[in-house]
């Protein structure tokens, strides 16, 4: 089946609340949050304009922050060359063992500054970075991007800012990273009937890339391998 004709099926479910937006990206497993590659493969083509960002309603951009706190879905920079994304935890381990298993996803001097950082303090922030490695705010962004694609950091937390005599809530937001494995694998107080997760794969690289492969096409049909490998780098 072609992209084209896949596309009416995958427009089909419509996001209308929080709710709505983790049961979407729960039953496709993998998504990203804006349009690329594939069309109709995204939480923006799936969410109705007048719920988009609007002066009224934030819509997915501020649905996105109940989605990370349920603790069942990674969310990041870890899709087309770096823009923002959601997996299912099962699905976001094969991302991890693709990624870091790759030459041109290993940390930079630079970067492994952040993730020594991170041993010690368990998140990190964007004006920590900056004052880690004295970069400017969009070099700090570029770096934690960077370790996004490599699969070593992760959006662990947003919360959101309110602002003005009147504390208003516009869509300002700061969020905080840790790597997947402190926010997935490590539980300081487990509850009852808690089954640890592991984000340690069962397979090889290779294999994790043909299975990242197989979960986009089962919801959206034959898709031509360099749009597939466009979005999986």
């Amino acid at each position: 089946m072609s992209i084209k004709r896949k596309q009416e099926e995958v427009r089909r479910p419509v996001v209308r609340d929080q709710e709505g937006m983790l049961r979407l990206i729960k039953e496709y497993r993998l998504i990203p949050f804006f349009t690329n590659h594939i069309p109709g493969y995204s939480i923006e083509e799936h969410t109705p304009s007048d719920l988009w960002f609007t002066e009224e309603n934030l819509g997915p951009w501020d649905w996105k922050i109940e989605c990370i706190q349920s603790g069942e879905i990674a969310y990041g920079k870890f899709l087309c060359g770096g823009k923002a994304a959601f997996a299912t935890v099962d699905v976001y381990r094969e991302i991890i063992n693709w990624r870091r298993a790759q030459t041109k996803y290993q940390p930079s001097s630079e970067q492994m500054k952040v993730l020594e950082y991170l041993d010690e303090h368990e998140t990190v922030s964007v004006s920590e970075v900056r004052r880690l490695l004295g970069l400017k705010k969009s070099g700090a962004d570029a770096l934690l991007a960077k370790l996004q694609m490599q699969a070593r950091l992760i959006t662990g937390d947003i919360s959101r800012v309110y602002r003005g005599a009147d504390l208003k809530y516009s869509g300002w937001q700061r969020s905080s990273f840790c790597t997947p494995e402190a926010l997935f694998e490590e539980m300081d107080f487990p509850f009852p009937g808690y089954k640890p997760r592991t984000l340690k794969s069962s397979l090889t690289p290779a294999e994790s890339l043909e299975y990242l492969k197989e979960t986009i096409t089962k919801v959206c049909g034959d898709v031509p391998d360099k749009v597939l490998m466009r979005l999986l780098g």
